[in-house]
């Protein structure tokens, strides 16, 4: 089982974990999820909309390769719009509960200029720990 560790004398962490501490087990490393529907579009105007779609696809990924949501230690979130993030917290809650339950891995959130396609808002890049 992976076990997750909050560190005394850091802030309480509020959606994510200080660090994780990875089980035996097989490690699966997902390649960035966008808001790529089938067909390879992004879909989705809002931040909230593409996270959603990114989320679920992250979701989809972990499962092809025998895993879950649960078997995640950590997710990195690459977003264009750092402002349109924070002011969306209180709606990407739930979409994060939707895909991922209440499990809250090691979480990092960078800003960035662009990602590969244009229209993309967010990248989800995780790994995750299957245990064996």
């Amino acid at each position: 089982m992976n076990r997750i560790v909050n560190a005394p004398g850091l802030a309480e962490p509020v959606g994510f974990a200080h660090a994780v501490v990875a089980g035996p087990g097989r490690t699966v490393y997902l390649g960035g999820q966008t808001a790529q529907d089938s067909s390879g579009a992004i879909v989705g105007s809002s931040l909230v909309e593409q996270f959603d779609v990114a989320a679920g696809n992250v979701v989809a990924a972990l499962a092809a390769a025998g895993a879950s949501a649960d078997d995640l230690v950590s997710l990195i979130i690459y977003t264009t719009v750092v402002p349109e993030y924070r002011a969306s917290l209180g709606e990407l809650g739930p979409v994060w509960r939707k895909h991922f339950g209440r499990h809250y891995p090691a979480v990092a959130l960078l800003g960035v200029a662009e990602l590969f396609d244009s229209a993309a808002k967010v990248e989800l890049v995780g790994t995750a720990v299957v245990a064996s």
